[in-house]
């Protein structure tokens, strides 16, 4: 079964398809102009054409686009611009981003795309190259021309949200011959001043003619390459600018690059006064806590009875002081009766005491007595008495059997 579209169905496919697609991006078409209205909205519309075709153009908010606002009929133009479908009336129309008629805007456009895709494509508009802006500035760098209004700009917001900072200005041409290497020469400059938190660069509106050195690779890669966060503060809304891209943080105007960087002093106020609450709050919770603690551990039994407990441990203490000491007295007395046991075996055992009794030792040499068969007759010996000894001769010697 073959599916049958809604019209508006159809009109969403179809602008998926042309709004989609690659080859109906950033094209550079040619022709007259023809049908120019412009709108108090700030919208100009107007048809294309050349001797065969015509094709419907719009360019929102013209004047913000630098487009001309003298645009005649028949003129020769080149446009730059984006295909685009308007599903609601199922109209197909160019998105015009410029117009090109006698400065070669259109010619500038096609190359800034390029540039862009090529750098995008390089990383050099990557999020994570983003830094964040220093919270509470003390020093700001200024790149802009003097004699702007930008410059006015920016010194009373920053004086009017706190004028305690230090603001270092590096005035610079933005439009005309040689402004990007004056832009270029103040960024490298301004982040040689190591009290410096953060640079502004950038200046008022005006026609895209104007800002267009703030589109210059040049420029584009010095806002890239500060070494201290930077800010593309250039007075405009569209979306072209490379210096936007390769900024850490990009603001609409001058003056927006301030209230996006510098905090009120009443915010400072606010700030101190917020943690100085916090941390009475703490402060005041913590202490009832550990009140809350305290009684709990008042409350407990052993804390209430710890008089009484003390009482009980010095006894206890005491018992057990006089049972070691007992424990210690009996067993030196054990250790007593042990000794004088000792000692007595050892006066019994002393020869000595034998001595007294009448008996004697008989000794040759080094040598002991102890049977006939260690003597013989005639030979010499000792006999120890209890007061000395006695050198004999073997006259005899009788075995015990013979006595019998």
């Amino acid at each position: 079964m073959e599916y049958i579209y809604k019209v508006s169905d159809l009109n969403v496919k179809v602008k998926r398809y042309l709004e989609g697609n690659y080859e109906f991006k950033n094209m550079i078409v040619e022709g007259e102009l023809s049908g120019i209205t412009y709108y108090k909205s700030g919208h100009l519309y107007f048809q294309l054409k050349d001797e065969n075709s015509q094709v419907k153009c719009a360019a929102f908010s013209y004047q913000r686009r630098g487009i001309p606002n003298d645009l005649q009929e028949g003129e020769k133009v080149r446009i730059f611009a984006d295909v685009g479908f308007y599903e609601n009336r199922g109209d197909f129309q160019l998105l015009v981003k410029g117009i090109e008629k006698q400065d070669g805007l259109g010619k500038l456009y096609a190359e800034l795309e390029k540039l862009k895709k090529r750098m995008a494509e390089e990383g050099y508009f990557s999020l994570e190259h983003k830094r964040a802006l220093q919270k509470y500035p003390k020093a700001i760098g200024v790149v802009t021309a003097i004699t702007g209004a930008a410059v006015h700009d920016i010194i009373k917001t920053i004086r009017k949200r706190d004028p305690r900072i230090t603001i270092y200005i590096y005035s610079a041409k933005v439009q005309g011959l040689g402004a990007e290497q004056e832009i270029v020469a103040g960024i490298e400059t301004l982040n040689q001043i190591p009290e410096i938190d953060f640079i502004i660069a950038g200046r008022g509106g005006g026609s895209i003619e104007d800002l267009w050195a703030f589109n210059k690779e040049e420029v584009a890669m010095a806002f890239y390459h500060s070494q201290k966060p930077i800010i593309s503060a250039v007075g405009h809304e569209v979306d072209i600018l490379l210096s936007d891209f390769t900024a850490d943080v990009r603001a609409a105007t001058p003056t927006q690059a301030v209230e996006l960087s510098v905090p009120e002093l009443s915010y400072y106020e606010k700030e101190i006064q917020f943690r100085y609450d916090r941390i009475q709050f703490m402060e005041k919770q913590y202490f009832l806590k550990k009140q809350q603690e305290f009684q709990k551990r008042m409350q407990h039994y052993i804390l209430q009875h710890f008089p009484k407990n003390i009482e009980n441990y010095k006894r206890e203490l005491l018992y057990r002081e006089e049972q070691v000491q007992k424990s210690m007295e009996a067993f030196l007395e054990r250790k007593r009766q042990k000794y004088h046991l000792s000692l007595e075996t050892l006066i019994h055992l002393n020869p000595m005491k034998l001595l007294q009794k009448g008996y004697a030792v008989l000794r040759q040499g080094n040598r002991r007595l102890r049977s006939l068969e260690e003597v013989s007759l005639h030979e010499e010996i000792e006999i120890q008495v209890v007061d000395g000894k006695i050198i004999a001769e073997v006259k005899e010697k009788q075995y015990a059997n013979a006595m019998e």
